[in-house]
Protein backbone atom coordinates (compact mmCIF):
# COMPACT_ATOMS: atom_id res chain seq x y z
CA UNK A 1 0.00 0.00 0.00
CA UNK A 2 1.18 3.22 -1.05
CA UNK A 3 1.86 5.86 1.88
CA UNK A 4 -0.59 8.93 0.47
CA UNK A 5 -3.36 6.03 0.28
CA UNK A 6 -2.81 4.97 4.06
CA UNK A 7 -2.26 8.23 5.16
CA UNK A 8 -5.70 9.10 2.97
CA UNK A 9 -7.11 6.02 5.16
CA UNK A 10 -5.77 7.52 8.84
CA UNK A 11 -7.56 11.21 8.19
CA UNK A 12 -9.87 10.12 10.94
CA UNK A 13 -11.01 12.03 14.04
CA UNK A 14 -9.81 9.79 16.98
CA UNK A 15 -6.49 9.97 18.67
CA UNK A 16 -4.68 7.01 17.74
CA UNK A 17 -5.48 7.56 13.78
CA UNK A 18 -4.27 11.20 13.88
CA UNK A 19 -1.33 10.05 16.28
CA UNK A 20 -0.42 7.36 13.47
CA UNK A 21 -1.25 9.77 10.61
CA UNK A 22 0.96 12.09 12.32
CA UNK A 23 4.25 9.68 12.63
CA UNK A 24 3.70 8.75 8.70
CA UNK A 25 3.68 12.39 8.01
CA UNK A 26 7.35 12.17 10.05
CA UNK A 27 8.55 9.46 8.00
CA UNK A 28 7.49 6.40 10.29
CA UNK A 29 8.23 2.88 8.89
CA UNK A 30 4.97 0.71 7.84
CA UNK A 31 3.91 -1.88 6.21
CA UNK A 32 0.38 -3.50 5.73
CA UNK A 33 0.35 -7.05 5.29
CA UNK A 34 -0.98 -8.97 2.36
CA UNK A 35 -3.83 -11.19 2.70
CA UNK A 36 -6.23 -11.70 5.66
CA UNK A 37 -4.97 -12.84 9.37
CA UNK A 38 -8.19 -13.39 11.77
CA UNK A 39 -11.31 -12.37 12.25
CA UNK A 40 -12.10 -9.20 13.62
CA UNK A 41 -13.90 -11.18 16.81
CA UNK A 42 -10.52 -13.06 17.17
CA UNK A 43 -8.33 -9.52 17.20
CA UNK A 44 -10.97 -8.09 19.45
CA UNK A 45 -10.66 -10.91 21.82
CA UNK A 46 -6.44 -10.62 21.55
CA UNK A 47 -7.01 -7.24 22.26
CA UNK A 48 -8.76 -7.22 24.73
CA UNK A 49 -6.62 -9.81 26.87
CA UNK A 50 -3.53 -7.39 26.36
CA UNK A 51 -6.06 -4.50 27.67
CA UNK A 52 -5.33 -6.01 31.49
CA UNK A 53 -2.31 -7.10 30.63
CA UNK A 54 -0.85 -3.04 29.27
CA UNK A 55 -2.83 -2.12 32.16
CA UNK A 56 -1.04 -4.15 34.41
CA UNK A 57 2.37 -2.93 33.18
CA UNK A 58 1.66 0.55 33.23
CA UNK A 59 2.21 0.34 29.10
CA UNK A 60 0.39 3.61 27.47
CA UNK A 61 -2.01 3.09 24.49
CA UNK A 62 -3.90 5.27 22.55
CA UNK A 63 -7.53 3.87 21.05
CA UNK A 64 -7.25 0.53 22.51
CA UNK A 65 -10.96 0.19 23.74
CA UNK A 66 -12.19 2.13 20.59
CA UNK A 67 -10.52 -0.40 18.74
CA UNK A 68 -11.76 -3.55 20.47
CA UNK A 69 -15.26 -2.07 20.55
CA UNK A 70 -14.88 -1.45 16.34
CA UNK A 71 -13.24 -4.85 15.63
CA UNK A 72 -16.00 -6.93 17.47
CA UNK A 73 -18.46 -4.18 15.41
CA UNK A 74 -16.83 -5.44 12.27
CA UNK A 75 -16.94 -8.93 12.25
CA UNK A 76 -15.43 -9.38 9.33
CA UNK A 77 -12.09 -11.07 8.33
CA UNK A 78 -9.61 -8.00 7.84
CA UNK A 79 -6.21 -6.97 6.89
CA UNK A 80 -3.35 -5.91 9.38
CA UNK A 81 -0.67 -3.32 9.25
CA UNK A 82 1.53 -1.67 11.54
CA UNK A 83 2.94 2.00 11.81
CA UNK A 84 6.63 2.34 13.71
CA UNK A 85 7.45 5.80 15.11
CA UNK A 86 10.99 7.08 13.38
CA UNK A 87 12.06 7.22 17.27
CA UNK A 88 10.42 3.50 18.08
CA UNK A 89 8.80 4.73 21.05
CA UNK A 90 5.35 4.10 19.63
CA UNK A 91 3.81 1.41 17.49
CA UNK A 92 0.12 1.45 15.65
CA UNK A 93 -1.60 -1.72 14.91
CA UNK A 94 -3.72 -0.91 11.89
CA UNK A 95 -7.11 -3.20 11.12
CA UNK A 96 -8.16 -2.41 7.46
CA UNK A 97 -11.49 -3.80 5.51
CA UNK A 98 -10.52 -7.48 3.98
CA UNK A 99 -9.61 -5.58 0.46
CA UNK A 100 -7.69 -2.80 2.33
CA UNK A 101 -10.06 0.30 1.11
CA UNK A 102 -11.38 1.61 4.10
CA UNK A 103 -9.71 1.47 7.69
CA UNK A 104 -11.80 -0.45 10.57
CA UNK A 105 -9.07 0.35 13.85
CA UNK A 106 -5.93 1.73 14.82
CA UNK A 107 -4.89 1.35 18.25
CA UNK A 108 -1.65 2.95 19.53
CA UNK A 109 0.71 1.46 22.30
CA UNK A 110 3.98 3.14 23.31
CA UNK A 111 6.84 0.61 23.82
CA UNK A 112 8.17 0.23 27.22
CA UNK A 113 11.73 2.10 27.74
CA UNK A 114 14.86 -0.46 27.97
CA UNK A 115 16.66 -1.23 30.92
CA UNK A 116 20.14 -0.38 30.42
CA UNK A 117 21.83 -4.30 31.90
CA UNK A 118 23.11 -3.95 35.16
Amino acid sequence: MERQELMRLLARDDEASKAALAALVDGADYVVWEGVDLSSEGYAKGYESRRRSYQRRGIETLGLERGVQLLREHAQPVRTGKITALDGSWVYQLFLTEEGSELVACIGGRRPERRAPQ
